[in-house]
C-alpha cells in the first residue's frame, strides 16, 4: 500500500501511527463500494475504475485545460458521479436482481473504462497529482507527512457525514429504508431505481474523494484500479456486505495487519494477508463480521 512508509522500524508508536493511516486509506477506498451495496444490494465492480478515472480526469483538467487544482477536483467528482449514475441507468438496471450478471456487467464496464484509459495513452510515470497539503510533522519521534494525516481526517469526516446523512436527512432516510426493506419502501411510494441511481452516484463520488486524497502519494496508474477494487471488496466482505460499521472495523483490522506484516515479514506479503483474511472470515463467519446474510446453518 502506498500509505505505508517504505521502511518501518519496530517502534510501537510507528506501528500505531502508520497502522491508523493505512486503515484510513482502506476505509476511504471501500466506503463507496460498501455504501452502494448496503443501499441497493448492487456489487459495483466498476468501483476501482471510477477511482482511477477521477485521478486521470483531475490530472487532465489541470494539465490539458489549465484548470486550477481547487476547481479540477470538484469537476472531476461531479463527472465521475454522473458516470456512475449512467452505468446504472443504461446497464445495471437491466440486470438488477441477477447477482452473477450484476457482478459480470459492472466488472466488464470497469474493465472497459480502465483499458480505454490505457488505450488513450495514460501510462507511464508522468501522471501525478500534487499533494493537497505539504510538509512533515513529528509525532513522538515518528515523522509523518501531512498528506497522510489528511487522509485520516478525510476518512473520519466521511464516516461522520455518512452517519449524519443516513439518520438526519430525507434522502438518507429514504436510502436507509430501501436498504432495510426494499419491498416495503416501494409500497410506501419510494422509487427503488432512483435510490439505486443516487446510491451509485454517491458511491462513485466517495471513490473519487478517495482518489484525490490517496493518489498524491504515488503515480496514477491503470493497475491502481484493480488494486483498489480488491481492497474494497475485501473490506466489504470481511466487515459484512451491507454493514458500513463492519467495513470500517474490517479496514482497521486489515490496515494494522498489513503494517505488522511489513514490520515483521516483508512488504510483498501485504496482499497475501488480505486474501488470508478473506478466506479465514468465510470459514469462521461466512456473512462477515456484521453481515446480514444468512449463515450456512440457517439455510440447511
Amino acid at each position: 500500500m502506498r500509505a505505508a512508509k517504505p521502511l518501518l522500524g519496530d517502534n510501537m508508536l510507528e506501528i500505531v501511527i502508520y497502522g491508523t493511516v493505512n486503515s484510513a486509506v482502506l476505509a476511504v477506498m471501500a466506503l463507496g463500494f460498501a455504501m452502494v451495496y448496503g443501499v441497493s444490494r448492487l456489487p459495483n465492480f466498476a468501483h476501482g475504475a471510477l477511482y482511477v478515472l477521477t485521478g486521470y480526469a483531475t490530472w487532465t483538467l489541470m494539465n490539458k485545460f489549465g484548470v486550477s487544482y481547487g476547481l479540477a477536483i470538484p469537476l472531476s467528482l461531479i463527472a465521475v458521479s454522473c458516470v456512475g449514475a449512467l452505468i446504472y441507468h443504461f446497464l445495471l438496471i437491466r440486470v438488477r436482481g441477477m447477482p452473477l450478471s450484476e457482478i459480470m456487467a459492472s466488472f466488464a464496464i470497469g474493465l472497459a473504462i480502465m483499458e480505454a484509459l490505457r488505450w488513450w495513452g495514460f501510462i507511464g510515470e508522468a501522471y501525478i497529482l500534487p499533494p493537497l497539503v505539504r510538509g512533515v510533522i513529528d509525532i513522538g519521534g515518528v515523522p509523518i507527512d501531512l498528506q497522510r494525516l489528511l487522509i485520516v481526517g478525510v476518512g473520519a469526516a466521511l464516516v461522520a457525514f455518512l452517519w449524519f446523512f443516513t439518520l438526519y436527512t430525507k434522502v438518507g432516510l429514504a436510502l436507509s429504508a430501501v436498504a432495510q426493506d426494499e419491498r416495503a419502501a416501494m409500497m410506501l411510494g419510494m422509487d427503488s431505481d432512483f435510490t439505486a441511481t443516487a446510491a451509485i452516484a454517491f458511491g462513485s463520488a466517495l471513490a473519487g474523494i478517495g482518489a484525490v486524497v490517496i493518489l498524491p502519494l504515488g503515480n496514477i496508474t491503470v493497475e491502481t484500479g484493480y488494486e483498489v477494487l480488491i481492497y474494497a471488496v475485501a473490506v466489504a466482505a470481511i466487515g459484512g456486505l451491507g454493514s458500513w460499521f463492519g467495513a470500517i472495523l474490517a479496514a482497521f483490522l486489515l490496515g494494522f495487519a498489513q503494517i505488522i506484516t511489513v514490520v515483521f515479514l516483508a512488504p510483498q506479503y501485504q496482499v497475501v494477508v488480505v486474501f488470508l483474511a478473506i478466506i479465514l472470515t468465510f470459514i469462521v463467519r461466512p456473512s462477515g463480521l456484521f453481515g446480514r446474510q444468512k449463515q450456512l446453518e440457517e439455510r440447511v
